[in-house]
């Protein structure tokens, strides 16, 4: 379904497409596009070709119909979005490099609130290694979120919305709030506002790490969202070197442990992720390490000290 349900008119859809920016001529991924209210909107825009993935066979026929009446223009694909390989779907001449312009890609998306964050991680993941969409360069995304979800990509150093995937999105792309949609605007209505998200990919990343490691850092970081930065860093460390390497951490990337999550910037997440990977480099355990698994490892421990008691006791 639909992140929010239908546009209940073309003209919040139309709204949603002039954000996208340009259109004419241009090559299309939509994501969810339900009944098509969207779509209708896409194909208005003189673009080349219009691609669009939708799980639910429900609106396959009236995606179907839409298809028939803009004949060569509009791919309908049967699939999960999640799951569904863009790398080969357009022309190999629309590559750019990434230091050019973004290609004539665009991705517009209104996305089912359920996907839409494992979905952005995926997609961003797919901009740190230019792979997935962005392997035409830097591919341009307009997508719908719930309100808050939005709020929290754009939010900035300092705010209450700051999160980890304001960290995430920041550090790869140039994000924008563009649009908020009342919620009465959809069929059927959502509990929430929507919000409209632009991002283009950055020519150079703000933290130029491997995703998988800046990621393991900003989630371990906002853990304790109401603590000090500290007891959330602390965690990417065994027990028994915690205090001592998170100090060497937090002394080595210059960042005070008394700052709160949401007041740490990409900067500081810049200098955290790069001391963080010569930490890793010089102990190559220290990647892999989960202090979930070790506080299970422990749990279990004191469970057989506590039996070998009972047994003695016996």
């Amino acid at each position: 379904m639909a992140c929010s349900g239908v546009c209940r008119g073309p003209g919040e859809a139309d709204k949603i497409v002039r954000k996208a920016g340009d259109l004419t001529n241009a090559y299309v991924y939509e994501v969810g596009p339900g009944p098509g209210g969207i779509t209708r909107s896409i194909l208005n825009a003189n673009v080349t070709e219009l691609l669009v993935v939708e799980k639910d066979s429900r609106f396959i026929p009236g995606l179907q119909m839409l298809s028939d009446a803009a004949p060569g223009k509009l791919r309908i694909v049967h699939g999960d979005v999640l799951t569904y390989k863009i790398e080969r779907a357009f022309p190999e001449s629309l590559k750019r490099r990434w230091e050019d312009d973004p290609p004539n890609v665009h991705i517009i998306g209104n996305l089912p609130f359920s996907v839409s964050t494992p979905l952005i991680i995926k997609w961003l993941e797919n901009v740190s290694c230019k792979d997935g969409p962005f392997v035409y360069g830097r591919t341009q995304m307009t997508l719908t979120f719930q309100k808050e979800v939005a709020e929290r990509l754009t939010a900035s150093t300092g705010s209450k919305q700051r999160s980890r995937l304001s960290v995430m999105a920041q550090y790869l792309c140039n994000v924008q709030h563009i649009l908020t949609i009342p919620g009465r605007a959809f069929v059927p209505k959502p509990e929430v506002d929507v919000g409209v998200v632009h991002f283009t990919p950055l020519t150079r990343p703000r933290i130029e790490q491997p995703f998988k490691l800046v990621e393991r850092v900003v989630q371990n970081a906002f853990q304790f969202r109401r603590k000090y930065c500290y007891r959330g860093l602390g965690m990417l460390f065994p027990e028994v070197q915690r205090v001592e390497s998170t100090e060497k951490l937090l002394q080595l990337a210059d960042v005070d442990p008394t700052l709160r999550p949401s007041q740490l910037s990409v900067s500081h997440f810049k200098s955290l992720c790069d001391v963080y990977r010569k930490m890793c480099d010089e102990d190559p355990h220290l990647f892999t390490y989960n202090f979930r698994e070790e506080l299970k490892q422990n749990k279990s421990k004191n469970q057989e000290r506590e039996n070998d008691k009972e047994r003695s006791r016996r």
